[in-house]
């Protein structure tokens, strides 16, 4: 069988920032949808000529305006959205192929001031590993490690694949 067709090949910098055993994410709704919201990470692409640590930085601070300091590599995710199209987000394919870098980010200050939000985000929210299980997360694979992280410091296998 071919891999999908793919419009975009995408690397991307995500932040896991745990503050008193809470973790940091953003709330998204699509229009139209009619499904619950959903939750992830905060972060995004990487532009020419930043790092991932530069892009981590900046995207938490757009999306979130909390300024965090990059830490180690915890863990690397395939999203290939064009294998999903079911999904309630990306229905356009700007991101088909994303290699999300997901790094420990230390909470250094929060400004309040969010100024560049993802298209789809209503709301910026401090979370505990239990209550995202619940949730609409994504990727929902990354609970239980996530449960293991925030509560040991431990987090496991490093590449996760292509996980939901």
């Amino acid at each position: 069988m071919s891999p999908p067709v793919t419009n975009r090949f995408r690397p991307s910098a995500k932040g896991v920032v745990v503050v008193d055993d809470r973790v940091l994410v953003t709330r998204n709704q699509t229009p139209g949808e009619g499904g619950p919201d959903w939750h992830i990470f905060p972060g995004g692409g990487q532009r020419p000529g930043e790092t991932l640590h530069g892009a981590l930085v900046r995207e938490v601070r757009e999306e979130t305006g909390i300024e965090v300091m990059p830490g180690r590599l915890l863990w690397v995710r395939e999203l290939i959205i064009a294998l999903r199209s079911e999904w309630p987000f990306d229905a356009h394919g700007s991101g088909d192929h994303a290699l999300e870098f997901m790094f420990e980010a230390t909470f250094v200050h929060d400004h309040g001031d969010a100024y560049e939000e993802d298209l789809y985000q209503t709301a910026v929210e401090w979370v505990t590993p239990d209550e995202l299980a619940a949730l609409r997360f994504y990727p929902a694979g990354l609970v239980p490690v996530l449960r293991t992280y925030v509560s040991s410091g431990e987090s496991g296998l490093v590449y996760l694949g292509d996980i939901d």
